[in-house]
């Protein structure tokens, strides 16, 4: 397909695709499927070889948030039976972190619902992440707190902070209709403070919110023009509770298209499959590690996850091997030009995700469980349950 081959030419030159080319990945047929995975695959291959990083979130407060984003169980005025607690003290969430990283994670994600933070609560977080410093050595550490006021990306990097998340989440001609009590302008001034601090700035978007095809493209190369170093793709889980508790909008044929055209939008960038993979990929969640290069190990932040364990022999039986700690995730030419260097002609630096943000799409699927066979489309609520373990818990975590 001369599309494709265009496209896989322009990926390893860093060079951005035309909304047209981008646009029509999302059309492909199922026939054309496999091609495309293919041809995004060399692009992930060129920049990433076969390594996989894992990242591990840790809520560090969870719920009681005041801000109203209709794809998360955490808003205002949420009935979704999720854990709600107040924040983790550092040994606490010290603990929950050394789980996932003796589990194979190389990142480790504090995320906290809210607003944003205020200045007592980078305090905090400053405290957490000196005790997780202290413990591990060479971890990175991202923040995902929300919304940041001037000077509080400085101090997360001067407490040791290696990176920041604050997603997009959608098209800025759409925001209005998902979220009403902050702007999409908000969010792009929270992603250019981590990057004016010199942390690695992390953004990425929520797929399955009723978008258009345009709107995906649209907040993609809205991506692209921040250059996060890491994007986070995330699969709205249609929790119950939420006002998109209808949205079953994905098929697994449509998320793999999706993670093909972020990755040929962003070709030298650490894409990651965040929330809802386990849910909308299911058992195709193998072939997507061909097209993202990192993904969240265990549970998220209010909804489990597969098994820590699955997720490993995963990323084994697929051919594909976890990241080691002392390797360097992006290539040579972003790292040089410092951390989320605007230099580099590609899509830029979670969690959130990195890291799933508070307001990225925090959920996943029960592992392990025998399901029937269900038509495209269908709503798939028996892969979804409530996080009831690890942080704020008395529980073992999953990782």
């Amino acid at each position: 397909m001369d599309l494709l081959n265009t496209l896989v030419d322009k990926g390893l030159r860093r060079e951005l695709p035309t909304r047209e080319e981008a646009l029509a990945v999302l059309a492909t047929s199922d026939d054309e499927l496999l091609d495309v995975v293919a041809a995004a695959g060399k692009v992930r291959r060129h920049w990433f070889g076969r390594r996989v990083k894992l990242n591990y979130l840790v809520n560090l407060k969870s719920g009681l948030c005041p801000e109203d984003c209709s794809y998360c169980s955490q808003r205002l005025g949420s009935s979704t039976g999720i854990l709600k607690y107040t924040w983790l003290k550092p040994d606490e969430a010290s603990k929950a972190a050394a789980a996932g990283l003796a589990g194979g994670a190389k990142r480790v994600c504090l995320v906290a619902s809210g607003r944003g933070p205020t200045d007592r609560d980078v305090d905090r977080v400053a405290g957490t992440i000196k005790a997780i410093k202290d413990q591990n050595e060479g971890v990175e550490v991202c923040a995902c707190l929300g919304l940041l006021s001037d000077g509080q990306a400085e101090r997360l990097r001067e407490a040791g902070a290696d990176a920041y998340n604050h997603n997009l989440n959608t098209s800025e001609s759409t925001y209005g209709d998902i979220t009403t009590t902050h702007t999409y302008a908000d969010r792009v001034d929270t992603v250019t403070k981590a990057h004016a601090a010199g942390l690695s700035a992390c953004s990425g978007l929520i797929a399955g919110m009723g978008e258009s095809d345009e709107d995906l493209v649209d907040v993609v190369y809205s991506l692209r023009e921040l250059d996060p170093d890491s994007v986070p793709v995330n699969f709205l889980i249609p929790v119950e509770g939420t006002p998109l508790a209808k949205e079953w909008n994905l098929t697994p044929q449509r998320c793999l298209r999706i993670l093909a055209m972020v990755r040929f939008v962003c070709p030298d960038v650490e894409v990651r499959i965040a929330g809802g993979r386990e849910v909308h990929l299911r058992t195709m969640q193998p072939l997507a590690l061909n097209l993202a290069n990192s993904i969240f190990l265990g549970d998220y932040l209010t909804t489990e996850g597969q098994a820590g364990k699955a997720d490993l022999e995963m990323i084994a039986d697929a051919g594909f091997e976890v990241e080691g700690a002392g390797e360097v995730t992006l290539p040579e030419h972003r790292v040089a030009g410092g951390c989320g260097s605007h230099e580099a002609a590609g899509c830029g630096s979670h969690e959130g995700a990195g890291c799933g943000s508070h307001e990225s799409h925090e959920s996943g699927g029960v592992c392990g469980t025998a399901v029937p066979a269900t038509a495209a489309n269908e709503a798939r609520t028996d892969l979804v349950a409530v996080r009831r373990r690890g942080a704020g818990t008395d529980l073992a975590p999953n990782a």
